[in-house]
């Protein structure tokens, strides 16, 4: 079986541990003073934190896991939520050319997650649903949500 890395950089590992595990709802395989390392087999993720003296915030577009039915998107939201996480809810969007229930957490140093379900592809994308629209986080203004960044 082949298993997709993703190592990420992270400022505080005693809290990216504590966030991945709920996210995850796993715990590590293996810690360092300076490393983790999630095995995960559903979905399958070799997913590992680096620790670093300085992150500079969400290096990549964002992550996430789709899910094969709005039920799964709700129940993962309950159980992130009951965990004290802040989910940001964005239904029925067209997004990514298609269309899409979800919600997105993002970590300690700003990388956000989605967990989504795709109702039905799309041949184009349009900048005014929730998805592409300012999404203000703390003391930060994002010019857009993570899934319409480009580059």
């Amino acid at each position: 079986m082949m298993k997709m890395h993703v190592g990420i950089n992270v400022t505080d590992l005693n809290k990216s541990i504590e966030f991945y595990s709920k996210v995850f709802n796993a715990e590590p395989v293996k810690i360092k003073i300076d490393y983790a390392k999630f095995l995960l087999n559903n979905p399958g993720l070799n997913f590992t934190l680096n620790l670093k003296d300085e992150v500079s915030g969400n290096q990549v577009g964002h992550f996430g896991f789709q899910v094969e039915s709005l039920k799964e998107v709700h129940e993962h939201k309950e159980r992130l939520e009951k965990l004290g996480f802040f989910a940001r809810e964005e239904m029925d969007v067209t997004c990514c050319y298609a269309t899409q229930d979800k919600f997105w957490v993002t970590d300690p140093n700003g990388n956000e997650w989605e967990f989504f379900y795709t109702k039905g592809d799309v041949e184009s994308i349009t900048t005014d649903t929730a998805c592409c629209t300012k999404q203000p986080e703390k003391n930060e203004v994002k010019t857009s949500s993570a899934c319409c960044a480009n580059g």
